[in-house]
């Protein structure tokens, strides 16, 4: 017992150790975003500042169109996420509850492409939005982002858990295949649906490369493209401080959505891990 109790000591000191040192760049983030232009250029940083100020938000804010770049972000993360829940759902509730030819081959070649790069889809991709068309629009933000081999994946294992008594009876009262994912599968599947919206917001939320190549329109650039051409915006020097000011707010998002959906989030992310 006393082993035992060592080892659990051990572990939960590493894992301590570890948090903090995780949370340190996040710490750093915060203390350069409040500090003054002149103490974000010392060395070694200052963790906790002597001089707090807000005028790096309200420079940021004020500067760079920074409003239109956060609603550009937010109008893709939303869409994308509303369109991952729909496609992701159907598709999942196909493969775990239908019947059909070729399935679980058509299921393995979608959980296949997770194994390919992002980087390795661009160019094929890009081919595809020019050639529709949609090069600096809206369209090239979002529709790529509505798909997702592990989205359908999450949604299936939670569907194969549910009650086949569930689909019998629903038949029984007339209902076809539609009524019973719109109306029995679908509300059920809440937490695994709050765990996808969770995953899907903060991916797009936090893309880079591909807005990065798609668009060359400032007023369609989103967020984190934005504050990467900060850089070169303000001053010849970098001004950290502003930098991680914008970037502190941009944070913001993905932490409510996740603090709001944490609920759901362990009972969803382990739906189908344990069988009775």
């Amino acid at each position: 017992m006393g082993f035992l109790r060592k080892i659990n000591f051990i572990s939960y000191f590493l894992l301590t150790i570890g948090s903090i040192l995780m949370f340190l760049p996040f710490l750093l983030m915060i203390a350069l975003a409040f500090s003054p232009y002149e103490k974000s250029l010392t060395y070694p940083p200052i963790l906790i500042p002597s001089d707090v100020t807000i005028n790096n938000f309200k420079e940021v804010m004020t500067s760079n169109n920074f409003f239109r770049y956060f609603f550009n972000s937010l109008v893709v993360s939303l869409f994308t996420t509303f369109g991952q829940i729909i496609t992701c759902s159907m598709a999942a509730y196909a493969f775990a509850r239908l019947e059909f030819k070729f399935k679980n081959h058509i299921f393995l070649l979608f959980l296949s492409t997770m194994m390919i790069p992002t980087q390795v889809n661009l160019v094929p991709l890009f081919s595809m939005m020019h050639k529709l068309g949609w090069i600096n629009t809206y369209f090239a933000l979002i529709i790529p982002g509505l798909f997702s081999a592990f989205g359908i994946f999450l949604m299936r294992q939670y569907y194969i858990t549910l009650p086949k008594e569930l689909e019998e009876s629903a038949k029984i009262d007339g209902c076809n295949q539609w009524k019973i994912f719109w109306k029995i599968f679908f509300p059920l599947s809440l937490p695994s649906i709050v765990t996808l919206s969770i995953f899907s917001f903060i991916t797009s939320w936090n893309s880079f490369l591909w807005p990065l190549l798609v668009i060359n329109s400032d007023y369609l650039k989103t967020l984190p493209v934005a504050l990467a051409s900060f850089k070169s915006s303000f001053r010849e020097v970098i001004n950290w401080s502003l930098i991680m000011a914008g970037t502190l707010i941009s944070v913001i998002p993905s932490l409510l959505i996740f603090i709001f959906g944490q609920k759901y989030f362990i009972s969803g992310i382990t739906t189908g891990s344990v069988k009775d």
